[in-house]
Formats: C-alpha cells, structure tokens, sequence
C-alpha cells in the first residue's frame, strides 16, 4: 500500500495496521445515503459499505486495500484471478502467458480489440507504459516489479524479464496496481516513467482504464462513486450503472445492510453476522488470507527471556490454539504455519503448532527464564476483521499463564508501535501479514535476515539450516517443488523459528439476498465489476 504514512513495503502485517490509523481519524459516512437495488443488465445502483483505508487511486501509486477495491473497478490487468480462486492466474488483457523454464522470461500475448473508456484501443505501448510508471514512480507497490523489465516484442506482445528466476511473476501481475492505463491520456496530465509523474492529480479524479466501470466521483475520507463504462467491451458486463462506496464504521454497516440501505457489507465481526436475519441478507464467512502471528525478539539486548530457545517452545507450548479460535469468531482458522490455507505450498492442518501445557511447563524450567516478564507489545486500537488485537493480547497473557509464564501487555496505538515494531525494539509483538500477492515467496520475509526476520533480530547467521531452505524454496521454479520446499521451509519456522502463526481470522462478506458474485479476494476484497443482481 502507499499507506496513509507511506510504509507497506512488503507484506499488509504493516500497511494494514497504518491504515487502522487513518481510519481512525476518517470522517465515517455514516448517513444512510443511495439506495440500492434494481441490478442486472447494467441498470440501478449497488451501495457497498466498508472502511476506507484509502489515500489514492492512481494505479500506480494506490495500495491499500480500499484503493485496490476501486482499482479493480476502473481498471484491468494483464492476468487476473477468477474469483477467489488464487491458484492459476487467466488472461484479461492478456490471453494468457508463458513463462520460460528458467522463470525469467514471462511473454504475454494480448488480447485483441480491447478498448479504454474513451473508445480508443488498448495497445502494447499502454501496457509498456503503465509498467514503466509502476517502476519509475518508486511508490510502495513499485517492489512488485523489482529487478524485471519490461518491452514490446511486437505490436500484439509484451515481454517481462527477470534478472532472476521469478516463479512468483504471473501471480504478481493481477494485482490491481499494475493496471494498465491509457499511456496518451495520462502522458498528457503529466504522465512519465520516472519519479517526476505529476499525473496523480488527475488520476484521483478521473480513470483512464479499460475496466467496466469509471470513476464519477471520489472523497478518500468518505465515498466513491463509480458509472458503467458504455465502452467496455470485456467478457462480463457491469452489473449495475452506479456503484457507491462508502466510509461506514462497522455498527452502521450492521444496520444499513438489515434495512436494505446497502447491499453489501464488508467489514463485520464474526459476533456481528450472527445477529442478522438471514431470511434478508446472505452471509459467506471463512478464513481471511491474513495470518495473525506472535514475534519473539532474538536480540538477547532486547529480551534474555524471548531470545532463549528453550522458552520460544515454552510459548509455542502453552499457547491453547483452540481456544484463540473462540475468540476469533466464525470462520476463523488455525494456518498450519506462517502460509495462510488458501496459498500454495501451506502446511497441512496436521502439521499445525498443539497446545501442550505439561511440555510448556518443562521447557520453561529448563530454560532458566521462569522469573522474567517480557512484555507483548500490539497495537490497541486495531481491529482486523472484526477481531480485536486487544482483546487477543489479554487471551494470550491468560494461555500463558496457565503454564507459568508470564507477560505484561504492553499496548500501543498502531502509529506509535509500527516504529517499534520496525526497528526491532519490541520483546514480543503481536502482528499480522496479508499477502502483497497469492505465492508463498512472499512469505520468505519471515526467514532469517528477511523483513520480518529483521524485525525480531534474526539474521541469516543465526539460523544457516532455516536460511538455506529458504534461499531453496526461492530459487525452486518446479510447482510441485515449490510446494514441497515452502512446506519444508515453514516446518522448520515451526521447529525452531521466532515466529508462531496463531489465527486467520474470518473474512465476512454480508449481501443482499438479490446481490451476485461477491466473492472474498484478499487482494482486492471484491471485484466490483464482477457483482450482479438476481
């Protein structure tokens, strides 16, 4: 994301929680506003309720998860992924692609007689473009495409080249910031492909996409308003002629989505979806790709207490799994490790962390830190789907106690406790990560020396076994080789890591009986131009 305080980098564990920050502060629309209904064939207006974390829309700039929602909407990529299916990348600009052997070479054959909104065709050169703005605007999601180049084989084919093996290359590419934009329009509103582009301006109130709907008009604190493309001639037709956004806390959404003021609601708790009369509302419920996870520092600087191995499996121990599911609501699930269920190469339920109380209680003993009292640092005024940090900090230190070991919460708001987080200074720390796109490389962050790795003081050279399965699963391109060295790389985190995956907490999507293909996506929540009315 270019989070409100400009910090996603690599994996939403930090974007997400700066976006708490910015709605916290967010004028909430809260008022009942458009309503809806009278979908199908293009016609009526769909109201979708959710909390913004929104600062920009500019494709090439947007990142979070509410600008990747209204991207998606306006724009289209080369690849995609259909509905909620994260495990094979299809066409949409492209027809499709192939990868080299090496994976270094992804070559994409466009789709033909595919036009922006203006009418005018989409061409390699506005493929060529929109990635080299991605790149030269050195924004938060420009990482995606680190190391890889981009050109124009011919008038109908474009190739991107790694500089290193990138299995993860067709899975990065639907993701809604590398959206292909009209290169003659944009160009002209200060459009370039170095850090100079002054085209932002003008993207945020207006699109220059080939998706099938346009922008009319937006607030980032309050309410997007998207019409039908009438020049939009992708493979599905927009379902409805106005889509409206809005900035709603989730006790408005409750209410709005039960007396029909909306359509859909995004952003309800597991407690919350319980209460609705489901004779109304239809309400899909299942695990987010978010992994929720404890830190361990391994400075001994920081903490003797989290940095001795013994007491890393004391915690591992005493933590009643189970139980935090309980707190997280319905359609939360346990990862079997730090990959979330819906990503290749996670681990199988029975390789999951168990709870051992007696096992907690001798590992403790043995290491010599039963008198010591880390404190578990976490961001209180965050809340991810629903699901409190407070309140799983306070389930925590509870578990814990049970085997003897203690902590002392140490609450923060999120804006304060990301620089601690970031710079190491955290003795134990309870955060999340979501992924920036749906292939376990993204997950190498967690290995020692990697992003997170950093933050829990864990260079490479203190674990070399871990750190060579991981420079293996990353150099790995065979998929079904890949699965096995990213199982084997999360084992190992398991094992002896300083990391302990605890909860994916429930995604609830809440529709009107009447809605249609609202699909969860964890890269762009729901695909607006893919929802329809009965």
């Amino acid at each position: 994301m270019t989070g409100p305080m400009s910090i996603r980098g690599r994996g939403r564990s930090v974007a997400l929680a700066a976006a708490a920050a910015l709605v916290a502060v967010a004028v909430a629309a809260c008022g009942s506003g458009s309503s809806g209904g009278g979908g199908g064939a293009g016609g009526g207006t769909l109201v979708i309720d959710s909390s913004f974390d929104l600062k920009t829309i500019d494709p090439g700039r947007e990142y979070e998860l509410t600008g990747q929602m209204l991207t998606k909407g306006m724009y289209e990529t080369l690849l995609t992924f259909a509905g909620n299916d994260l495990t094979k990348p299809v066409g949409e600009l492209a027809t499709g692609y192939e990868l080299s052997p090496d994976a270094t070479t992804l070559t994409l054959p466009l789709a033909q007689g595919r036009v922006f909104s203006d009418g005018t065709p989409v061409t390699a050169d506005d493929v060529v473009f929109s990635l080299q703005r991605l790149i030269g605007l050195k924004g938060n999601p420009s990482f995606l495409l680190d190391g890889v180049t981009v050109a124009k084989k011919d008038a109908t084919t474009v190739v991107l080249t790694s500089a290193k093996p990138n299995p993860a290359l067709p899975f990065i590419l639907p993701n809604p910031a590398l959206s292909i934009v009209n290169s003659k329009v944009v160009t002209a509103h200060g459009g370039t492909t170095d850090d100079k582009d002054a085209a932002e301006g003008y993207l945020n109130g207006a699109s220059a996409g080939s998706g099938p709907y346009v922008l009319k008009s937006l607030d980032v604190a309050s309410q997007a308003v998207l019409t039908r493309n009438t020049a939009y001639n992708g493979p599905d037709k927009p379902g409805y002629g106005t889509v409206v956004i809005r900035n709603v806390k989730a006790a408005t959404q409750v209410l709005n989505v039960q007396k029909g003021d909306s359509q859909i609601a995004l952003d309800l708790s597991g407690d919350q979806v319980t209460s609705l009369d489901t004779s109304k509302v239809t309400v899909a419920s299942g695990a987010s790709a978010y992994t929720i996870f404890l830190l361990l520092n391994q400075s001994p600087e920081v903490s003797p207490a989290t940095s001795n191995p013994q007491y890393v499996s004391a915690v591992k121990k005493a933590i009643d799994y189970p139980g935090l599911l309980g707190v997280a609501g319905t359609g939360s699930v346990q990862p079997a490790g730090i990959i979330p269920s819906m990503i290749a190469g996670t681990l199988p339920a029975a390789d999951a962390l168990k709870p051992d109380v007696a096992g907690a209680k001798a590992d403790l003993a043995a290491s010599g830190m039963a008198d010591q009292k880390p404190k578990l640092a976490y961001p209180s005024d965050l809340t991810l789907n629903g699901l409190s940090f407070q309140t799983l900090a306070e389930k925590l230190q509870s578990q814990l106690a049970a085997a003897g070991i203690t902590v002392d919460l140490a609450p923060a708001p999120v804006a304060t406790e990301l620089d601690n987080y970031r710079n190491g200074k955290e003795q134990m720390g309870l955060w999340y990560w979501g992924p920036d796109f749906p292939d376990p490389s993204n997950y190498l962050a967690f290995a020692p020396g990697g992003l997170i790795g950093k933050r829990a003081n864990w260079p490479a050279t203190a674990a070399p076994d871990i750190d060579t399965v991981a420079t293996t699963a990353g150099a790995t391109v065979d998929t079904a080789q890949r699965d096995t060295a990213y199982q084997q790389f999360q084992r190992s985190l398991n094992a002896s890591g300083p990391f302990i995956p605890l909860v994916q907490p429930p995604s609830n999507i809440v529709t009107a009986t009447s809605v249609t293909g609202a699909a969860y996506n964890p890269i762009w929540t729901v695909d607006v131009g893919a929802i329809g009315a009965e």
